[in-house]
């Protein structure tokens, strides 16, 4: 079992973007000091629901202030952001931290975010399969050329190449010896020599092998995307509406697809540890309290935040009823005590098979309980999941 903080980095009603963005931070070193296994960051574009625009920005960032949690993108939206880029960036930070950053990518939205970068709608609508590609062979290569609708170039070097071989922190550096930040404390999950930090997308090859390079992994939502994740041999990320039913479905769409691309039940089986499920974590003495924390907080926020999306054509779009959409996060994830909190992520895992989680762990939109919160889920959760 591997459990990571999700931060979106919400603006609460009445909060300023400083405020949210320095919560992310001190969140993100509280989970490390907490002994969570990872961090991942959103990125949205002109609304309160998220104030951070790049996610691999914000992850350079928290890479340089921790030493050895993960930090991964969910996601990076590959719909308006051009793909070597994306990819110099995360070569950058998958060279310089050991290997402790995972990119994460989907196709975002219809949002006017589209119209603002010149993307257009076509790049959501039907553009990502050639611009995950282009992504890939990137991060896997040593030259790359484009000659595809929406990019075409001559062969250029990849610098920095990704695949080069780490250069791994020694013990002192690994455990924080020598550095400022205070009191070093041990992890409390397991990390792997060749699977560290976020570590959730092993890629592999046609032959099984896992890719070097940074761990990618793909948002999945829709029947399309689970598909081509498979084809392309990536772990998925699911969203945190989904209940263990709708991942069953998933998994089991995910199965076929793999088959279909020639991979087998061995290889499946290795990926299968990597796929992340996003939910919520409120750890309280008492469910209600949880609950109560979040049904106070919550339902503001997705009317103030998602509320102001707008979309880049006009299409009408409709808004599930927040305070609704807050109860079924409720019923759905880790909200309770420490001991309901594991069972839940037991209960997921064992009926799913789902090893990794992303816990959103702001809902309650104040900065010290989002600490609180971050502190026991490490101190008090993670021991009942062994």
């Amino acid at each position: 079992m591997r459990v990571g903080a999700f931060m979106l980095s919400a603006q609460f009603p009445g909060q300023s973007h400083g405020e949210v963005l320095d919560r992310t931070v001190r969140a993100a070193v509280e989970a490390e000091r907490a002994g969570l296994d990872s961090v991942w960051l959103a990125e949205h574009h002109f609304v309160p629901y998220g104030v951070c625009p790049n996610a691999a920005t914000l992850a350079a960032l928290l890479l340089g202030r921790t030493r050895r949690i993960g930090v991964g993108t969910a996601v990076s939206v590959l719909s308006t952001a051009h793909p070597v880029a994306l990819g110099e960036q995360a070569a950058l930070l998958h060279l310089t931290s050991g290997g402790r950053f995972t990119l994460g990518v989907g196709r975002g939205g219809p949002w006017i975010d589209l119209d603002v970068f010149g993307s257009g709608v076509d790049a959501f609508e039907s553009g990502f399969p050639e611009r995950l590609d282009l992504l890939l062979r990137w991060l896997r290569g040593s030259r790359v050329g484009a000659d595809g609708p929406q990019f075409t170039f001559p062969e250029v070097a990849v610098v920095p190449r990704a695949t080069e071989p780490l250069r791994r922190p020694g013990l002192g550096a690994w455990l924080g010896l020598g550095e400022p930040g205070g009191r070093v404390r041990l992890p409390r999950q397991r990390q792997d020599v060749e699977g560290a930090g976020a570590g959730a997308g092993e890629e592999l090859t046609a032959a099984g092998r896992p890719v070097a390079g940074p761990p990618v992994v793909v948002a999945c939502t829709s029947p399309a995307g689970v598909r081509l994740a498979a084809e392309r041999g990536l772990p998925m990320l699911l969203g945190m509406h989904s209940g263990d039913d709708d991942k069953l479905n998933m998994l089991q769409l995910y199965r076929s697809a793999w088959l279909a691309a020639g991979r087998d039940e061995e290889q499946l089986r290795r990926i299968n540890r990597r796929h992340v499920a996003a939910g919520v974590a409120q750890v309280d003495d008492r469910t209600s309290t949880a609950r109560a924390t979040l049904l106070s907080a919550m339902p503001g926020w997705f009317e103030y935040g998602l509320g102001a999306h707008r979309t880049v054509d006009g299409r009408e779009r409709k808004m599930r009823d927040p305070h609704q959409y807050t109860e079924l996060l409720c019923d759905l994830h880790a909200v309770g005590t420490p001991k309901q909190c594991a069972d839940r992520l037991l209960a997921t895992a064992e009926r799913t098979g789902i090893r990794r989680f992303a816990l959103l762990a702001e809902g309650s939109g104040d900065h010290e309980a989002t600490l609180h919160n971050i502190a026991r889920l490490g101190s008090e959760v993670l021991p009942h999941l062994g």
